[in-house]
């Protein structure tokens, strides 16, 4: 789901986002262009989408989709220890930092 999609469906939206220039293992390679983004359903707490547009992009991609084919809430991933360094390390945290989606 995108964020007009997120808004259009009168869903309760939370919004998680990230700079690659503020994860290390993008800042290690000098590859800091990009960014993380997560739509989060505040009830449901299940994630509706997501955009990961930097290097390494496909192992965030990879976790967040398991979680919502689970049909787990978000906090499944916020909780989890992920291995350093890589760049899904700085998902819990930016599930940490929702905000509501305007």
């Amino acid at each position: 789901m995108t964020e007009k999609e997120a808004l259009e469906s009168g869903r309760e939206v939370l919004i998680g986002k990230r700079l690659m220039s503020d994860v290390g293992r993008a800042r290690e390679r000098s590859e800091t262009d990009g960014f993380m983004k997560v739509l989060v359903d505040a009830n449901t707490r299940e994630i509706l989408g997501a955009a990961i547009l930097g290097i390494n992009g496909d192992e965030v991609v990879h976790i967040l989709l398991d979680i919502m084919y689970a049909k787990a809430p978000y906090t499944v991933i916020q909780r989890a220890v992920h291995i350093h360094p890589t760049v899904s390390e700085l998902v819990p945290t930016m599930l940490g930092e929702l905000e509501p989606l305007k």
